[in-house]
């Protein structure tokens, strides 16, 4: 395989933004922030380092980990914040050096909803309260994630329109910080997720019951970050394709179907990952297990899709994008392994990566 033919390593532009290849970085939490005080959602050394060492490793987009737009959307305590001025200086030590190395600085900026306030991973990643830096969540419906979660606080109408505004003024932060994509987290069982499904959302008002109402919250949310976002640069969303429910849930032909709305609205890819919405939920993992969902959205509406979930293998990813199933692959637990992935994929795939001039001797 020669430069020419390997699709991994062909340019991909969308409005104005062109990323060197399509081995992109997926947004992984890193809960290494300071979680109370002026420090709280504050990059660190730790965020500038993790994120410049895949830039160096040859990540064409690099996703920033799920980046609370309040203090209350925070999955953890300790979770990065884009709420105050504070954070963006901060941020923008982190996109000046990713532009550097050539990669795309991309942010997710998300609301926890009814997960927030839980504990770092590590440390078993259940609730916390106030003893531990934590609150009590909020949600569409009082409806708890699982056994042992505190019912959440029922949103009002109200609150919901001021959590809106909040991701406009988190897109706008974004922008002074110096990031090129912006991608509005609705995956993962998440506030925008448990408005789409009726597993969690149990309303009665206008966002809920009906797929227009439950899609509402979602729709108003893009609507509000495109109005802040340049024209120019590209808005990502990020969407689990399916609950795995066998009931209740939501489904891939509700993806299929919003995704088409949020094309309208002004999305130009879809990251389609799955689950996250339900606990004890059976889901059928294996090699490239969500690529399938991708490959639907983008077949079926023309929407631009980033496939993700256990890509490990520069072939597989290879053989992912020939085929057209996604325009992107999105490493996630592979490039916390390798750093360097991206440039392993080239010398295999017979293709070429930007290298850093202090590494030419590597090559």
């Amino acid at each position: 395989m020669t430069a020419a033919s390997a699709a991994l390593f062909e340019p991909y532009a969308l409005r104005s933004v062109t990323a060197p290849n399509r081995v992109w970085m997926a947004s992984m939490c890193q809960y290494s922030a300071a979680p109370a005080g002026p420090e709280a959602g504050v990059a660190n050394d730790w965020h500038f380092a993790h994120y410049t060492a895949r830039a160096v490793g040859g990540a064409g987009l690099i996703l920033q980990e799920a980046t609370a737009i309040s203090p209350e959307g925070r999955i953890s305590p300790y979770d990065l914040g884009i709420w105050n001025d504070a954070q963006v200086e901060a941020l923008r030590r982190i996109t000046g050096s990713l532009r550097a190395q050539g990669a795309v600085p991309g942010i997710q900026i998300a609301h926890a909803g009814r997960k927030a306030s839980t504990d770092r991973t590590w440390n078993g990643g259940g609730p916390v309260g106030p003893e531990a830096h934590g609150w009590l969540p909020v949600a569409p419906s009082a409806v708890p994630f699982d056994d042992g979660y505190p019912v959440p606080e029922e949103l009002t109408v109200e609150q919901i329109r001021g959590i809106v505004d909040q991701f406009a003024a988190a897109a706008e932060r974004a922008l002074a910080a110096g990031y090129e994509v912006v991608e509005v987290h609705g995956a993962h069982g998440y506030l925008i997720g448990q408005f789409l499904s009726p597993h969690s959302n149990r309303r009665t008002d206008a966002y809920g019951g009906s797929f227009g109402n439950r899609t509402r919250f979602a729709l108003e949310v893009v609507d509000a970050v495109r109005a802040v976002w340049p024209e120019e640069l590209p808005l990502f969303f990020r969407i689990s394709a399916t609950d795995w429910l066998e009931e209740d849930g939501w489904t891939a032909d509700d993806t299929v179907r919003l995704s088409a709305l949020l094309k309208e609205h002004g999305v130009d890819l879809l990251d389609v990952s799955t689950g996250g919405l339900a606990p004890g939920v059976h889901i059928p993992v294996g090699p490239g297990y969500q690529v399938p969902f991708a490959a639907r959205v983008k077949a079926e509406t023309g929407l631009a899709a980033a496939a993700v979930g256990l890509i490990t293998e520069p072939e597989q990813a290879e053989k992912i994008l020939a085929n057209g199933e996604a325009d992107a692959v999105l490493l996630g637990r592979e490039l916390l392994r390798d750093p360097y992935w991206a440039r392993r994929a080239a010398a295999e795939l017979g293709a070429h990566v930007r290298t850093p001039e202090q590494y030419h001797r590597s090559w």
